[in-house]
């Protein structure tokens, strides 16, 4: 049974989201503050952490930011809870390391949807299949990425692109067909937030010692192109 983490101080609303989760069929895990989160990150492994953005001690954009600093649980998949709506908000969240985002107040259904899909998304795939793009190399059954022989630390959203676009390099994809491919179905995610992934995607490259083999096509989208080598 997949285990949740939230990540919340108010004693009301964890009591809804520990609700509707167990109703769903998740185990879960709570913490008050953001320190407890982390050190249930690391000690628990849940599948997915629910995190709110204010909390005592860490905030969860601390949080977050620490997590995809720690090589045991830097793909952990997290959305992140806030009471901030404003695209900029957003984009910070995102910046952070989060995989989503939902502003209070929100539907419990909605969020358990949310949780689903970042399962969804993060499970690997059975067969064992390397992708190769110049020196990338991505393992589908090991969820793993090197550049030039070197790990490639990326978030569960981040390898997901990634793994698209190796699929079918030299092609372009908008941002509707990465967020309808990439993303869930049905989850609103504004297209946006393909932007800050690719951004994160090619910094992780390149701070792996790698290269940047993403081009920008201008009103188009993004693709993998030999022409970057």
């Amino acid at each position: 049974m997949p285990v949740v983490l939230v990540a919340e101080d108010e004693p009301p609303l964890v009591e809804v989201l520990t609700y509707n989760l167990g109703k769903a069929g998740f185990d879960t895990l709570t913490a008050m503050d953001g320190d407890e989160a982390l050190t249930q990150a690391q000690t628990q492994r849940p599948d997915v952490m629910v995190l709110d953005w204010m909390m005592p001690g860490k905030s969860g954009i601390e949080v977050c930011r620490t997590i995809r600093e720690m090589p045991d649980i830097h793909n952990l998949p997290i959305l992140m809870l806030t009471a901030r709506g404003d695209e900029a908000d957003r984009i910070q969240g995102l910046d952070a390391g989060a995989d989503d985002y939902m502003v209070k107040p929100f539907s419990p259904r909605e969020l358990v949807a949310r949780v689903r899909a970042l399962l969804r998304r993060t499970q690997p795939n059975s067969a064992d299949i390397t992708l190769a793009f110049g020196d990338i190399s991505l393992n589908t059954e090991q969820h793993k990425v090197t550049a030039r022989g070197a790990t490639v630390k990326l978030g569960p959203t981040e390898y997901r692109l990634l793994k698209f676009l190796m699929e079918c390099p030299g092609r372009v994809y908008s941002r509707e067909i990465l967020l309808d491919r990439v993303w869930s179905n049905g989850v609103h995610v504004e297209s946006r937030t393909v932007d800050v992934h690719i951004r994160r995607l090619r910094k992780a490259l390149l701070d792996a010692g790698g290269f940047d083999p993403i081009r920008t096509v201008r009103g188009a989208g993004y693709s993998l192109d030999h022409d970057t080598l």
